[in-house]
């Protein structure tokens, strides 16, 4: 087996889990490979013992790995999507971070649950990505999404008018903020934090979140994955902010947004003794007793 070992960053109360980690990685004849930009905060773990390799920022995952273990909270999953791409190498998110709605595993966990998966013993979740249709490539050629895509105004001026259209059919004119289109998986993201229900990750449907509607009656509105989507920009702006995730650049207002499913997914590693109802049971503290 060939692990990558990803993150953004490194707090030092996860060093003795790392070293850990490293230690049964080599006494299980797993070959072992770094992100190269991700080296500089573990490499004080390693000792002369490990044998390792890079992966640099530029290589193609694809063929070079199995596994994939993401240091961080659901954020550093996020930006692994531009490595990861169509590539189906599955992700397990070790939670060194703040929420882990996709991060679910704890520190204490993490030996046991590379166990598990050394033997198998896991399943694949298919997890959906939204894509923009990017004929000027404005995101380079990773145009695609695992939480969401958000339309924005760019600055706290005027609102920016959305109008929506789903297989070509009028959907709304939103006044607002800005609109979401959240998939299962970013329906605990920001569309959560403006209002928005929560889908399984294994819906399959798309979430339109409008943020800060000036009509009051205005409310999210779930449609079929296959649906195909296109977006026109109005307002006094000439340009407003469109995000893919935590990628977020300037667009003119010219510009049509074309929006659908992607052909391929982000697959991520569920261990047996994990759940999605168990973990939003515990995000969300669902269930405490108020009364203490």
């Amino acid at each position: 087996m060939r692990v990558v070992l990803y993150g953004k960053a490194f707090g030092k109360d996860y060093d003795e889990m790392m070293r850990e980690m490293l230690r049964f990685l080599q006494e299980s004849e797993v070959e072992i490979i770094v992100y190269e930009p991700f080296w500089n905060d573990i490499k004080h773990c390693f000792d002369e013992s490990i044998s390792y390799s890079f992966l640099k920022k530029t290589d193609d995952i694809k063929g070079k790995a199995d596994v994939l273990f993401s240091f961080g909270g659901d954020g550093t999953i996020l930006d692994s999507v531009p490595i990861i791409r169509d590539s189906g190498v599955p992700v397990c998110g070790i939670n060194t971070g703040n929420l882990g709605f996709l991060s679910s595993v704890s520190p204490k966990e993490t030996i046991d649950a590379v166990k598990k998966i050394i033997d198998g013993n896991y399943e694949i979740e298919r997890r959906s990505l939204i894509k923009i249709n990017d004929k000027n490539n404005i995101f380079n050629g990773i145009n695609y999404a695992l939480n969401e895509i958000s339309i924005c105004r760019k600055d706290n001026g005027s609102l920016i008018v959305v109008n929506v259209f789903i297989d070509d059919m009028l959907l709304n004119t939103y006044w607002a903020d800005g609109i979401i289109l959240a998939t299962p998986t970013g329906s605990t993201a920001y569309s959560m934090s403006v209002g928005g229900p929560i889908m399984t990750p294994n819906a399959d449907s798309f979430l339109i979140t409008p943020i800060a509607a000036h009509n009051l009656s205005v409310r999210p509105v779930v449609i079929p994955d296959k649906s195909k989507v296109k977006i026109k920009v109005e307002g006094r702006c000439d340009s407003f902010a469109l995000g893919l995730d935590s990628r977020i650049v300037l667009a003119d207002k010219s510009l049509e947004i074309e929006i659908e499913k992607t052909d391929f997914c982000f697959n991520m590693i569920k261990l047996p003794n994990k759940n999605f109802f168990e973990t939003i049971r515990k995000k969300l503290s669902w269930g405490n007793d108020l009364r203490n």
